[in-house]
């Protein structure tokens, strides 16, 4: 039976792998002084006081599938822990997504606090135009079905 070996130069070359764990007894490496954590946040709720304005709640499939093609997986996942906080009454860490949340108008800071919609709007005529095709096909036919639910 043959024996397989790697290539010279290649298996052998390779650098050392390091644990990222100090061995038991030694001291931890200290924190970057870069590296900041983020701050503690209490989100409150931002209520709509328009009643023709057609909203969804932030956990819809509606914000799902159409919010996460808008502005993306991350900020919808923060939009979704900031609701549930600040429905709640809890504290979280200041999202990595807050400004995105901000500029799509679904939640807004003053004073250093942040208020949150708990019910996402529909998308404006602009946003569903940026919709891949796909979606755009599909959006008016399921916001015609939810409307009456929502």
């Amino acid at each position: 039976m043959d024996q397989v070996t790697a290539a010279p130069g290649t298996h052998d070359s390779r650098p050392p792998v390091v644990e990222s764990a100090p061995p038991p007894g030694a001291a931890a490496k200290p924190v970057r002084a870069t590296a900041r954590q983020r701050a503690i946040i209490t989100p409150l709720p931002w209520e709509t006081a328009n009643p023709e304005l057609v909203t969804y709640p932030a956990t819809h499939p509606y914000v799902r599938r159409y919010w996460t093609a808008t502005i993306g997986p991350g900020a919808v996942a923060d939009l979704l822990r900031l609701a549930t906080a600040a429905q709640r009454g809890r504290s979280l860490r200041r999202p990595t997504h807050l400004h995105v949340l901000v500029r799509a108008n679904l939640a807004h800071t003053n004073n250093g606090q942040v208020f949150v919609r708990t019910r996402v709007p529909q998308l404006t005529t602009i946003q569903i135009r940026l919709l891949p095709p796909d979606l755009r096909r599909a959006h008016p036919a399921l916001t015609q079905l939810t409307q009456g639910s929502a």
